[in-house]
């Protein structure tokens, strides 16, 4: 699933590409489950509009809309009124990609959405697994703190009181939004603590090392494009390159980059986390 590196890379390819366009029409298949708005409530609220900016929220694509002008719009039910602005918001589950592509490209099988742009360019939405979901809204907010900018106090708020393994709570997006399972692991390599200490035994001293790595990791993932270990690809289709930095995500039985020791893996809450038994305590 990508991560929130992978979720920033491809919001800003995305917004350095289709920001400004207007949406002139919009076609969504018939498989229900990538659809956590109606279908119609979708094409309505996207068709007509310019698209402001694509951002990223959490592990979210929000592309803010605005009312755009000269698109033919869809007939509303009497009293319906539309709303100057709108959101459409994308979570690419496991393996969701959003394709820029000409009209004439060769439409890829688990096509989902395609959005017709006045540019002549097509929004494409590819999800072969179908946990990625599209919906509409007006003021998305993340259930959880934003790790980039999340202070160490407010950090410390967050976790020192956890009963749960540090790497679970690093997981829970309730807490931050966007930390997945690479960045937990390697933020705790680099901070030296093991992923199954509890968040509460953790010193003040430990948790305000975890911060720093946290952020540490997610910005040189980001400025890296993200790590490609399955089919995860940028806006315009480039593989990222910060799996090559990974410290100890992936690498169980592998020698430690730092003391050589053998990269150890446990399951925690059903997901694999990987640590170093010499370097982290």
């Amino acid at each position: 699933m990508p991560e929130l590196p992978e979720v920033e890379t491809i919001a800003r390819g995305l917004d350095k590409r289709v920001a400004g366009d207007r949406i002139e029409a919009v076609w969504l298949g018939s498989k229900p489950e990538p659809l956590k708005s109606p279908a119609k409530e979708i094409a309505s609220t996207l068709e007509a509009r310019r698209i402001a900016r694509v951002r990223r929220v959490g592990k979210h694509l929000v592309f803010d809309l605005e009312s755009g002008g000269a698109a033919t719009k869809r007939p509303r039910a009497k009293g319906q009124a539309r709303k100057a602005n709108a959101q459409w918001i994308v979570h690419l589950g496991m393996t969701g990609r959003m394709l820029v592509s000409e009209p004439g490209a060769e439409l890829e099988k688990h096509t989902h959405a395609i959005v017709q742009l006045a540019s002549g360019r097509e929004l494409r939405f590819v999800d072969p697994r179908r946990f990625g979901r599209l919906s509409v809204t007006q003021d998305f907010e993340a259930p959880g703190t934003e790790p980039l900018r999340v202070e160490p106090e407010r950090f410390l708020e967050l976790f020192r009181k956890r009963k749960t393994p540090i790497k679970s709570a690093l997981l829970n997006q309730k807490l931050l939004s966007g930390v997945g399972n690479i960045y937990a692991d390697e933020a705790l390599f680099r901070a030296g603590i093991r992923p199954r200490r509890r968040a509460a035994s953790l010193t003040r001293e430990d948790l305000c090392r975890l911060c720093f790595s946290v952020q540490e990791v997610l910005k040189e993932a980001i400025s890296l494009g993200g790590s490609s270990i399955s089919d995860y690809v940028g806006a315009d289709g480039e593989e990222g390159f910060f799996q090559l930095q990974h410290r100890v995500y992936g690498r169980e039985g592998e020698p430690c980059l730092v003391c050589n020791t053998p990269v150890k893996r446990v399951v925690l809450g059903g997901r694999s986390s990987h640590y170093c038994p010499r370097c982290q305590k």
